[in-house]
């Protein structure tokens, strides 16, 4: 029965960052947490009420947090599908449904998805073979990108082709497994927009970002973006569409290229809070992770209007040591995700600089 009452518990699949800060905007708001995670001692474990160390897939576990939580949700794409619909069809409340991370999990259904509810996409093309990948450079191009259809983020599991002799090798640097070819899109910028469906179907949409990567992953964020209204208009849109289309329940994270004079093309989904929604911890009375707990526990919405321009940077590896020096600077916000070791490249934390509109 929706809405939950404080009180009530949820179930997270997945021990990271986004789980912490899903679990302690939770526990705000007066639930409690139970999290399911393989590694022991896992960040959101450490501020829950409890975790189940088990893999994602274990039946025993998935019967346990299906019985313990009045709701259930995941904090990243690459959980099973299967978990989530054993989980629904056990009884248990689980958003987004197993139909939104059935088609994030997949490169080629994603884009079919979102060219069908009229958001448009780069040209792409299934490979499921070396064949495959040369007639689809022979149609789309030769600067073009290969990913596996599956798995893969910040720049892994990706290879960019430019001449047809390297068709071969890309195909063995992906270890040869089923991929998506897609065509080089030309825009001026990366850009996202974090919505939010609840289960009475209302929608809530957070100001547009601006995003910078390095080196495959994402570095900063700028966020309201300076964009026109036409643009910020065709992303609502764009995010509308996929959330109905989705019959989505929770936060979502929509990448965009934009290609001037209002024209966007989607990038990818994520179906969970999102890195370039970070921002909305200082700079919205609502944040994102809130959102998101509000969504899949029935509770009203929150306001998505920006008080603050925020600047958020992702802080890689040992960028985290520069903790002491950032703490101490009035305008920063510092959000550190407990993980025992800083490996290169790996997400360690974000600061948030704080300005006035």
């Amino acid at each position: 029965m929706t809405p939950l009452p404080p009180g009530s518990t949820i179930g997270i699949l997945g021990g990271g960052q986004l789980g912490r800060m899903l679990s302690q905007a939770a526990s705000r708001l007066g639930f409690n947490v139970v999290i399911l995670d393989p590694e022991e001692n896992s960040p959101a474990g450490r501020v829950s009420q409890g975790q189940i160390v088990a893999a994602y897939d274990d039946p025993t576990a998935l019967t346990v947090l299906g019985r313990v939580a009045q709701a259930v949700t995941f904090e990243f794409e690459n959980v099973p599908a299967a978990s989530v619909a054993t989980l629904a069809e056990g009884g248990a409340l689980v958003a987004p449904g197993p139909k939104a991370l059935a088609v994030a999990q997949d490169r080629v259904e994603e884009k079919t998805f979102l060219n069908s509810v009229g958001a448009t996409t780069v040209d792409f093309a299934p490979v499921d073979g070396l064949d495959d990948l040369i007639a689809g450079l022979e149609r789309l191009g030769t600067h073009a990108l290969l990913k596996t259809r599956r798995e893969g983020y910040d720049g892994k599991g990706q290879v960019w082709i430019r001449s047809a002799k390297m068709a071969a090798d890309a195909w063995h640097a992906i270890g040869e497994r089923p991929a998506i070819l897609e065509a080089r899109a030309d825009f001026t910028r990366e850009l996202s927009v974090i919505a939010a469906r609840g289960r009475d179907g209302r929608i809530a949409v957070y100001p547009l970002g601006e995003n910078i990567h390095k080196g495959g992953v994402l570095k900063t964020t700028l966020a309201p973006a300076a964009v026109d209204t036409k643009t910020e208009k065709r992303a609502r849109a764009i995010a509308r569409a996929i959330l109905e289309g989705l019959d989505y329940v929770g936060v979502l994270g929509v990448e965009l290229f934009d290609l001037g004079g209002g024209e966007l093309m989607v990038n990818e989904i994520a179906p969970r809070v999102h890195n370039t929604g970070h921002w909305t911890q200082d700079g919205c009375v609502c944040d994102q992770f809130e959102q998101h707990i509000r969504a899949i526990a029935g509770w009203p919405l929150g306001p998505t209007t920006a008080h603050a321009r925020v600047e958020m940077t992702n802080l890689l590896g040992d960028e985290v040591e520069q903790w002491k020096t950032l703490s101490g600077k009035p305008d920063m916000r510092l959000h550190l995700y407990g993980k025992a070791e800083a490996r290169p490249g790996r997400k360690m934390g974000h600061v948030n600089r704080v300005k006035s509109l």
